[in-house]
């Protein structure tokens, strides 16, 4: 009897991603996602963070297997057709990852809740300059943050948009969370904080009328917010697989050493 998982086959409507699944549909037995134990995700990392998204949705959360055939593919492995997948599964290292859930409360008390894998940001929407309370733990760090706005990151999302407004890089395992603003008016030498993963992290608009503010998990997007609370939830924890010697964690430590 074989030990091998039962394996789903996930692919991105891309032409590259469709030419590379032809030869990967007629070498294995593939089941359904609910069916699987381990999910493979043909695509880029746009497509893989929207497979995440949908799990979260689901009843069901099941590791994730990615490989590369989009652009970046930051999030996935490369292309190794001569080592069959259910090899490569069985060496691959794990990787948990916990996503953020987002509240936010807009102006006209609508109440909406999304998760967020890489990142939550509140941008201003308009030329005036967006002012926001910080508050950490149910304490006021923060009273007034004047700028383009602010984002929260976990550790995976933190060499994305964190990354390019100067916020600091984590560890995978670190448990914590980058706070970093994104071109601060006010004050003009804070430069962030990291915090632990189980901080409870909430923003009030300031003036929200005059200088409106959007919020935004990964892709969803929630305008004119008057309140944003954000927590790491546990119960929807994912879970990445890695081929050994070309995990996340080492491409991590990659960025942080380039010049």
């Amino acid at each position: 009897m074989s030990d091998d998982p039962k394996l789903a086959l996930i692919v991105s409507d891309s032409a590259k991603a469709q030419a590379g699944a032809k030869s990967l549909r007629d070498a294995y037995a593939w089941v359904s996602p609910v069916d699987a134990d381990v999910l493979v995700v043909l695509g880029g990392d746009g497509f893989l963070l929207h497979v995440l998204h949908e799990m979260l949705d689901w009843d069901f959360v099941k590791p994730v297997y990615g490989m590369n055939l989009g652009t970046v593919g930051f999030l996935l492995n490369g292309q190794h057709d001569h080592v069959p997948v259910t090899q490569r599964i069985a060496e691959a290292h794990r990787v948990p990852v916990r996503p953020l859930c987002m509240h936010a409360t807009t102006q006209d008390g609508q109440e909406f809740s999304y998760h967020a894998i890489n990142e939550v940001s509140l941008l201003r929407e308009t030329r005036q300059t967006a002012k926001l309370e910080v508050r950490i733990n149910g304490r006021v760090r923060m009273e007034e943050l004047a700028g383009d706005g602010i984002l929260v990151a976990t550790p995976v999302g933190s060499t994305a948009y964190n990354l390019s407004a100067n916020g600091p890089i984590l560890p995978l395992g670190s448990r914590m969370l980058a706070l970093t603003p994104i071109s601060p008016f006010r004050p003009r030498r804070w430069k962030g904080a990291i915090l632990p993963e189980s901080a409870e992290v909430e923003f009030r608009i300031r003036e929200p009328g005059k200088r409106p503010v959007a919020a935004v998990a990964d892709q969803k997007e929630v305008r004119d917010v008057s309140m944003v609370r954000i927590t790491a939830t546990a119960e929807k924890e994912l879970t990445l697989l890695f081929d050994p010697g070309y995990t996340l964690e080492e491409r991590i430590f990659a960025e942080q050493f380039q010049v």
